[in-house]
């Protein structure tokens, strides 16, 4: 991610819907790795630290990857059906992830965590009804993207009902 800052590489990857429109199709992905300052730098690369952290009984290596790669995807695929223009930055991946996490470990019978499903599903509800708080777009010099928040968390929702739904199918197969 620290790569994405550099001033002469940024142009090409940021995500811009108008150059998806005209065939610059890596910019769907490569747009959820780039961010407006180091503040937001920071505060991406933080809450993947966290999330990570919190969650590091529940995933692999090679599960994490995944789920950061198609659900990256997601948001730039579902951030053209949106009015955004410009998005930068990581936030929406980081839902997902939290997502996905919560989900997994709640459908795997750990109860307490259908709270965080229940507290993300809140807390991206609540900015996108209500608007995200000034102070973050003040430290990123921009919006906060709420609608890739939105299409992130439904993408680790998805995912995780898919991953369960390939687990179970996996399982009952080898009985």
């Amino acid at each position: 991610m620290a790569l994405a800052q550099w001033p002469a590489l940024q142009p090409f990857i940021t995500w811009d819907a108008s150059l998806i429109q005209d065939g610059q199709l890596w910019r769907l992905l490569s747009g959820n790795f780039t961010h407006t300052n180091l503040a937001h730098l920071a505060m991406n690369t933080a809450g993947l630290w966290v999330i990570a952290f919190f969650f590091r009984g529940a995933f692999q290596v090679k599960e994490w990857f995944g789920i950061l790669i198609l659900s990256s995807l997601a948001i730039g695929i579902g951030l053209l059906a949106s009015d955004t223009q410009v998005y930068l930055g990581l936030s929406g991946t980081l839902h997902a992830l939290f997502a996905y996490y919560a989900l997994k470990e709640a459908l795997n019978g750990r109860h307490s965590s259908w709270l965080l499903v229940i507290g993300v599903i809140a807390k991206v509800a609540y900015e996108n009804i209500l608007g995200a708080p000034e102070s973050t777009a003040t430290l990123i010099q921009a919006r906060v993207a709420t609608e890739a928040h939105l299409v992130g968390m439904v993408a680790g929702l998805v995912l995780g009902f898919i991953g369960k739904r390939l687990e179970t199918s996996t399982l009952s197969h080898k009985l």
